[in-house]
């Protein structure tokens, strides 16, 4: 089973609670706060639907932008060594350092995805 469920251009988590005997999570990527639960896969599914879709009906009715998940920047700690080479790497190809980062990524997650 996949840790992520996707509707509507977000991903919500799948959790499980055993002492409460149900399932549960959240939307990911963004930084409010919208859960939801179910007995089963089926029923955490459909209220994971559900709190999408209502997130955007709310945003929508107090008209205010959703949020989408990843903004398209973030920051990275790699050490010195590491920064220093990929800087040298992305001078001798004549390109900035977040060409040659893109260019790594899409290159791994092509591999990996």
């Amino acid at each position: 089973m996949s840790k992520l469920l996707q509707h509507r251009g977000y991903f919500g988590s799948i959790e499980a609670s055993p002492e409460d005997n149900c399932l549960f999570g959240k939307l990911q990527f963004i930084r409010a706060l919208v859960s939801y639960e179910g007995e089963t896969v089926a029923e955490l599914s459909q209220a994971f639907r559900d709190a999408v879709d209502d997130y955007l009906a709310t945003c929508d009715s107090l008209n205010q932008n959703p949020e989408i998940p990843c903004k398209g920047s973030f920051n990275v700690r790699v050490g010195h060594d590491l920064h220093l080479a990929a800087t040298v790497a992305a001078l001798k190809q004549s390109i900035s350092l977040n060409d040659l980062t893109r260019q790594a990524l899409r290159e791994y997650l092509g591999n990996h995805a």
